[in-house]
């Protein structure tokens, strides 16, 4: 009978088992601890802990195989607090562990981060003599990666048999959760040129190291090499290195690596589509997204949350909040997560009313607590549409101390909107939050600045250099072919410079004879009105642009990254580049994806000339708050664009300083779509 229930329990017919067990008259402990594993393997805990009480009841005293099971078990399931409690208990009845106990409870005290439980099992491991124990040692490296003691996981690492995999393996991941990439890369290249031969594990693991770590290239080399040595990828491998590709928007190389999943039948794994969808999104390929996430044969909160991130990512509100009562509906319920991005494509919309709803359902209807995330949200809301006092408001009742994030969303929004009072505020925060961020001296420098306060100005700058900062330079890449080329702001390093710099001055003349002239008041320093001219010449996305256009065939898609905020003149000029040149050009900045055709951008220029106008004569501001067009005299028309949702009869635009003067500041005119106006938008 015993042997019976061996049986079933290793081919995982856990009820079989349990009948067989039932009607058993003499249980010893081995088949007790046996049940107890059954249970625990298949993570039904709570099971496996109801056995272990009876068989207790019964008169029988567990052994070690039973505690390991029981702590195996719970930490399985990430109940790692419950895991750690048994261990103790089982220390204290006079249990001593073996190898099998210690590799059980470290993983779980790892995810605790509890260093001081996790150097009193290393002293039993001692203790044991377990030190050669290749589980053991690779827990051990485990644990102190995981609790961020890179000394302590160095010095094991040293002292132990060095041709063990699994212990380098562990050793690498450990490296990479504590930000050491290039010791990693070091320890991984010494290993390479010796005799110790690298698996999967080993290569997915440097691999996605250099893609945690912002190395994408690196990572995508060392996909090239592993192919080359021989190594066949695996479905942890792929989903590990796309966002490598869609970090920096190599499409060409995602393309690649699409067709090497296909060909491997790997695609239908669920992590290596959701990893597509989010690499598609990155680069600007929504509707390759979208395609991904329809040709998944299942999906997880995983998928869903990519597919909605991606329409988020690229302001698609009313995409995000359908495919979130698409979920709601498949019956998959919401994360954390989840809601960041249902409220990120409301915040890129203005959409407030939609974004109190969702953020006020959270806890209500779906019992997911706001996190510091939400709260960024709501505050970079509020204050994108001019509510600043409220979005402060937000930050005063918020339940626990804002973080930068919070503090930086306030302040970003009041250099837009040039509040002074607000803005010195969130910046003193920041000043104590994140001292040696340079971004926040800039961000207040600029609204002194904007407001000819220069004494002002000059003081936050020479703050700045008393502590040695300097402002990050704008930084642009752009894949042409298989290669990915960097662009620095007033860099002429580029072997192409010269070629460059002529392109630029014929689109210059082109781009003013349009009607758009340089928009000089985005340059907030007290130079002359041509230097002003110079400087935002030398943007790096300006130049990116330009060297995909001397590069790349007419028609051919531009794809460019920015490091910071795309600049209002950087904005405008690409939308007139688009229409002059007939390309389409995808700029992806820190905020948001902006997607460049004909002339017109897809955020409707929400997020460069948004400002919510106080009175609408005769208007409803209800129905254009979410509608809204801008006259733009490079294109000598009214370009009008349905904001997502409806599309009325009575818009508001907006007067935009780059172009030529407009009689007045708002306008009510009468739009009447063209046939598929609306799709051509929303399409985008």
């Amino acid at each position: 009978m015993s042997s019976l229930v061996h049986m079933y329990l290793k081919c995982n017919r856990i009820d079989d088992a349990q009948k067989l067990f039932d009607g058993m008259c003499d249980r010893d402990v081995i088949v007790w601890s046996a049940m107890i594993a059954g249970y625990s393997r298949l993570g039904n805990v709570d099971r496996a802990k109801e056995v272990f009480c009876e068989m207790r009841k019964e008169g029988v005293e567990p052994n070690l195989v039973s505690w390991n099971g029981m702590i195996a078990g719970f930490g399985n399931v990430g109940l790692y607090d419950e895991a750690v409690r048994l261990f103790h208990e089982m220390v204290s009845e006079g249990f001593l562990p073996d190898g099998s106990t210690v590799s059980c409870v470290l993983p779980g005290v790892g995810n605790l981060e509890d260093v001081l439980m996790g150097k009193q099992v290393h002293g039993y491991v001692i203790k044991l003599g377990l030190e050669s124990d290749k589980y053991v040692v690779s827990a051990l490296l485990d644990m102190y990666g995981r609790c961020g003691c890179a000394p302590e996981m160095s010095r094991v690492f040293d002292e132990i048999d060095q041709t063990e995999i699994g212990s380098l393996n562990a050793f690498l991941t450990g490296l990479s959760r504590n930000g050491l990439v290039d010791t990693a890369l070091d320890v991984f290249k010494k290993f390479k040129a010796g005799e110790l031969e690298l698996n999967v594990v080993t290569w997915t693991s440097i691999i996605a190291s250099c893609v945690q770590n912002g190395k994408d290239m690196e990572a995508l080399e060392l996909f090239r090499d592993m192919q080359a040595d021989g190594v066949e990828p695996n479905a942890v491998t792929i989903p590990s290195l796309i966002p490598a590709c869609g970090n920096i928007s190599a499409l060409t190389h995602g393309k690649e690596i699409h067709c090497f999943s296909l060909r491997k039948g790997i695609f239908d794994d669920v992590y290596v589509g959701s990893a597509l969808i989010d690499m598609y999104a990155n680069c600007g390929r929504i509707r390759l997204s979208q395609n991904c996430f329809d040709e998944m044969p299942f999906r997880n909160l995983v998928s869903w949350n990519s597919i909605m991130s991606g329409y988020a990512m690229h302001g698609k509100a009313k995409e995000t909040i359908e495919m979130f009562h698409m979920m709601l509906q498949s019956g998959q319920k919401p994360d954390s997560i989840t809601f960041t991005s249902v409220l990120s494509a409301c915040t890129q919309n203005g959409l407030t009313e939609e974004g109190w709803h969702y953020f006020n359902s959270m806890s209500k209807e779906y019992d997911v607590k706001p996190k510091m995330e939400h709260y960024a949200c709501m505050v970079t809301l509020l204050s994108r549409v001019g509510k600043l006092e409220e979005a402060y408001s937000i930050i005063k009742e918020m339940p626990f101390e804002p973080d930068a994030c919070v503090w930086g969303a306030l302040l970003s929004s009041c250099r837009v909107h040039h509040n002074l009072s607000l803005g010195e505020i969130a910046a003193e925060k920041l000043f104590v939050l994140e001292p040696d961020n340079p971004g926040n001296y800039i961000l207040l420098s600029n609204i002194y600045a904007s407001k000819g306060m220069w004494d002002e100005e000059n003081r936050v700058r020479d703050m700045m250099k008393s502590k040695g900062l300097q402002k990050n330079p704008g930084c642009s890449w752009i894949e042409i072919g298989h290669r990915v080329h960097t662009l620095v702001s007033g860099d002429k390093s580029h072997p192409q410079m010269k070629e460059i710099l002529e392109k630029s001055e014929k689109l210059s003349i082109e781009i003013k004879e349009s009607g758009c002239l340089p928009m000089t008041k985005s340059v907030l320093q007290d130079v002359e009105e041509q230097d002003k001219e110079q400087i935002l010449c030398g943007h790096s996305e300006k130049l990116a642009v330009v060297l995909g256009l001397i590069n790349t065939s007419p028609g051919q898609p531009l794809q460019v990254i920015k490091n910071l905020r795309i600049c209002d003149d950087c904005h405008a000029v690409i939308k007139v580049i688009s229409r002059l040149e007939g390309r389409e050009i995808f700029v992806r900045d820190t905020n948001r994806f902006h997607h460049f055709k004909e002339g017109v951008c897809s955020c409707a220029d929400f997020c460069i000339y948004y400002m919510p106008p106080t009175v609408i004569p005769g208007g409803d501001l209800v129905k254009v708050r979410r509608t809204f067009c801008i006259i733009s005299n490079s294109t000598n028309v009214a370009e009008v664009f349905g904001r997502k949702f409806a599309m009325t009869t009575s818009l508001i635009t907006c007067k935009p300083s780059v172009h030529l003067s407009t009689e007045t500041d708002y306008k009510e005119v009468g739009a009447e779509s063209s046939e598929g106006g609306k799709e051509d938008i929303d399409n985008y």
